[in-house]
């Protein structure tokens, strides 16, 4: 048996667990932090689905529902704009954590803010515009794949009066 054999057999086996269990614990303290933590999550749990029942279970209906909202989500033209302009949304605030300007204070349920951003720094800022650009990839990629072939796409020529 090669290397690389024994190397492929390895990751398939071994590799893809222990980088499953790591995205998943990863992913968890993640979630209610600004980032992507729910898709790195969801991949550890794709990465453990191979070797175990319960990530299967766990998977399958997600896989479900996320086709059917990316399906719904590019069914229409002004759904795509809204969403690309949300990813846009993320990035602007992730470049504004970045910089971390200073803000009036003020409270809000006896919590008090200001003068700086809560969770600033460049950290967040990074986490906001990774998950903007996993946004706008996974709109990319949804409009390629499930956006019905009928509907006019962008830079496509066809539109409302042309024949």
């Amino acid at each position: 048996m090669s290397q690389g054999a024994r190397l492929r057999r390895w990751y398939r086996r071994t590799g893809s667990e222990f980088l499953g269990w790591t995205l998943v614990v990863i992913g968890i303290p993640m979630m209610p932090l600004p980032g992507p933590g729910t898709i790195v999550l969801v991949a550890g749990i794709a990465l453990l689905a191979p070797h175990y029942a319960w990530a299967r279970r766990i998977l399958d209906p997600l896989r479900v529902r996320a086709i059917a909202a990316a399906k719904y989500g590019v069914a229409t033209l002004p759904r795509i704009v809204v969403s690309a302009l949300g990813g846009l949304w993320l990035f602007a605030l992730g470049v504004v954590w970045w910089i971390s300007p200073n803000i009036p204070r003020f409270e809000v349920l006896g919590f008090g803010f200001g003068p700086e951003l809560p969770a600033h720094g460049w950290g967040t800022g990074v986490g906001l515009m990774a998950s903007a650009v996993a946004a706008w990839s996974l709109l990319a990629y949804s409009v390629h794949r499930w956006r019905p072939e009928n509907e006019p796409t962008f830079g496509s020529g066809a539109g409302p009066g042309t024949s």
